[in-house]
């Protein structure tokens, strides 16, 4: 029996709370966590959609997308993240591994990016427990409204 690539619901919206978040070196949020119990999905598509409010472009002019999992459902997650969507401070440097990178040159512009494979950021195999840290790094703080990160499962179907 061959063994196909199949796609789960598409747009599934992460909570995390990305409106205002301001620019900054350490100052991240984070997601809440995602569970693979259930469809024990192969990986995860992640996309993302930032606005940035009028100012003057500084620091990186981007944003970094990083992933955090879990090995022991949910006790330990790479740097310390928690399970709810909430503010993380990052090492610098960090442990969490990076996705993708939101270029974002432009004052009040929307940058969409992605997908980005979480099963990469962990050797090609999606964690049990995981989920995103999005860090803002353009200088300007993200508009109050509009900005939003979304998933779609990757699995295999026997047919």
């Amino acid at each position: 029996m061959p063994i196909e690539t199949s796609y789960g619901t598409a747009g599934q919206a992460f909570t995390i709370t990305l409106n205002s978040l301001a620019s900054s070196a350490t100052a991240a949020r984070q997601s809440t966590e995602i569970s693979n119990a259930t469809p024990l999905s192969l990986d995860a598509l992640v996309f993302v959609i930032l606005e940035i409010q009028t100012g003057t472009i500084g620091s990186d002019r981007c944003a970094y997308v990083y992933a955090f999992g879990s090995a022991n459902d949910g006790t330990d997650r790479t740097e310390g993240a928690g399970a709810s969507d909430a503010a993380l401070t990052q090492n610098d440097p960090t442990n969490l591994p990076l996705i993708g990178v939101v270029n974002m040159p432009s004052q009040s512009t929307v940058y969409r990016a992605g997908p980005f494979s979480v099963a990469r950021a962990f050797g090609g195999i999606l964690p049990a427990r995981w989920g995103i840290v999005v860090r803002n790094f353009c200088g300007i703080t993200l508009r109050s409204t509009g900005n939003s990160a979304h998933y779609q499962l990757i699995e295999a179907t026997v047919t």
